[in-house]
């Protein structure tokens, strides 16, 4: 009898022990280590700041146009709203653009126009990450083949395809046109695509992307299609 207390005993004592065992290394165990250097979060630190300072800068100038607005109301109610809908008729793309930017020409390779190549057209994928790469800058005006780009342009395959707005882009070559808004601004666009890498994702097929000095004069197209509205409903008067 004696023995049997000892070895129920002990197993508790075996039990409570493994429990603590586990516990302790629970507790103690180190969360998962952030393994980046110093210069990759200061690099997130700066993307940050940079994201902050833009939102702080639509803000600014939100109010401003909102300031704008509320004294062009007190002096001619009538052409504030003509102006406000002609404002948001420009930042819709549906008027024509020109000011400072640059052009970028894809065309075919030496290399596949030497060795006598087929040169197929641009894949979707391809240029999506090519306008992606554009769009980080702020304040952009786009065209591909004469194709406006608006928030809504969609660029995919349509029965083998590539389609802008649901118009076929053309086979290279063609131009794509940006209108930067100042001389500044399109220069570093310049800079910017000169040493992308994206560049070489083109040479892959066969492709040429040259992207020509910024111009003091680009002219990017009027938005041509309708928008789809069939998602929005009138605001319900109070």
């Amino acid at each position: 009898m004696k023995k049997k207390v000892i070895s129920r005993f002990t197993m508790i004592l075996f039990v409570i022990g493994l429990m603590t065992a586990i516990q302790f290394n629970t507790i103690n165990e180190p969360h998962s280590r952030d393994t980046r250097d110093v210069w990759e979060i200061r690099q997130e630190l700066s993307r940050e700041k940079q994201l902050h300072s833009e939102l702080l800068s639509e803000i600014g100038t939100l109010d401003g146009t909102l300031a704008k607005y509320e004294e062009a109301m007190n002096d001619s109610p009538e052409q504030a709203l003509k102006e406000t809908v002609e404002e948001l008729r420009k930042e819709a793309g549906f008027t024509e653009i020109t000011g400072p930017g640059l052009q970028i020409l894809i065309e075919p390779s030496q290399e596949a126009i030497m060795s006598g190549q087929n040169i197929e057209q641009v894949s979707p994928e391809l240029l999506i990450r090519l306008v992606n790469e554009i769009n980080r800058f702020n304040n952009i005006d786009l065209s591909i083949d004469d194709k406006r780009l608006i928030n809504t342009s969609p660029i995919r395959d349509i029965n083998g395809r590539t389609t802008i707005n649901g118009k076929p882009v053309g086979t290279p070559p063609f131009e794509m046109k940006v209108v930067a808004g100042t001389a500044e601004h399109a220069e570093k666009i310049y800079n910017h695509l000169k040493a992308s890498p994206i560049l070489d994702n083109f040479y892959i097929d066969n492709l040429s992307v040259n992207v020509m000095q910024p111009e003091t004069e680009v002219k990017v197209e009027a938005y041509d299609e309708e928008l789809g509205l069939e998602h929005l409903k009138a605001a319900e008067e109070e």
